[in-house]
């Protein structure tokens, strides 16, 4: 029990927050729904363009994190961008849209700046490592990064998006060594992309897939879901926590792994209702807590 314990106090748990009415207004969600940690967007993340952030804007969140007391913050990028994009102008958009979201981060004074590798859509797959690789060395040169760390994000597969096996993130990894990059583990698209999550000798195995590859210590977080898409359908569908295909059993074990313990837990669950995202947090504050 005493190992329980000491395993409990250091994980942090939160969930991607609105920034509806001020970036601010989300640690003051998260701090008042009781979580350790968020993810927000800092910008619309389905468009191109991004209103700049003030002075005024920056001080206010930097203020508010130290009133707040929240670590780690999490930065998504948004969902257009593609640094493994084949067409050429989509390519420089998107290194250019990330760089952004790099200036973006650091202004905040953010922990991680989350990203997923992209689609290859167009060429083959080793053709989209290559360009992702690339693309994170572009939109980065000449950056003072500080204690801002790029997750890349593991992802369902859907299309032809890379980062669906663990092995892909360690080749991008490999190519960028002086960007020091890490990992943000989603259960959701680990299970779609074919890694069997339900019981707990699959959970294992996949343990020690993420530690052959990335290494279990450059996974900083975790976005905790369940799928409302089945095993192995490459397809990507957050769900309720126990109310998808993964199931709430092995998701308890997921969040009571002690290899998992150092990571940010941070749910990415529907917000249909806004009860239920109270319900998944209230489930998952109950896992780490047994």
């Amino acid at each position: 029990m005493a190992g329980n314990q000491l395993i409990n106090k250091k994980i942090r748990v939160g969930f991607h927050a609105p920034i509806k009415g001020g970036l601010h207004e989300a640690l003051i969600v998260a701090h008042d729904t009781g979580c350790d940690t968020v993810q927000i967007f800092s910008r619309n993340p389905r468009g191109w363009m991004a209103k700049p952030l003030t002075e005024a804007d920056i001080s206010l969140f930097r203020k508010t994190r130290r009133r707040t007391k929240i670590k780690p913050v999490v930065i998504h990028c948004n969902y257009l961008v593609n640094l493994a994009a084949a067409d050429q102008l989509m390519l420089e958009k998107s290194r250019a849209s990330f760089r952004e979201e790099v200036e973006r981060s650091l202004l905040l004074g953010a922990d991680y700046l989350v990203v997923h590798p992209g689609s290859s859509r167009g060429s083959c797959e080793a053709d989209g490592i290559s360009t992702c690789s690339a693309s994170l060395r572009i939109a980065c040169r000449g950056l003072e990064m500080g204690k801002l760390r790029i997750l890349l994000e593991n992802t369902a597969g859907q299309g032809e998006c890379i980062g669906h096996r663990f092995e892909h993130l360690r080749e991008i990894m490999g190519s960028c060594p002086e960007l020091n990059l890490g990992v943000c583990f989603d259960t959701a698209h680990a299970f779609t992309a074919g890694y069997d999550i339900r019981e707990e000798d699959g959970l294992q195995a996949l343990i020690q897939k993420i530690e052959r590859t990335v290494k279990m210590k450059n996974v900083r977080a975790i976005h905790f879901n369940d799928s409302r898409a089945v095993y192995n359908s490459r397809v990507d569908r957050h769900w309720h926590i126990g109310q998808g295909h993964i199931g709430e059993d092995a998701l308890r074990r997921v969040a009571q792994h002690p290899r998992l313990a150092h990571a940010a837990f941070i749910l990415e669950t529907p917000y249909d209702d806004p009860r239920a995202d109270l319900q998944n947090l209230n489930k998952l504050k109950s896992f780490v807590a047994s």
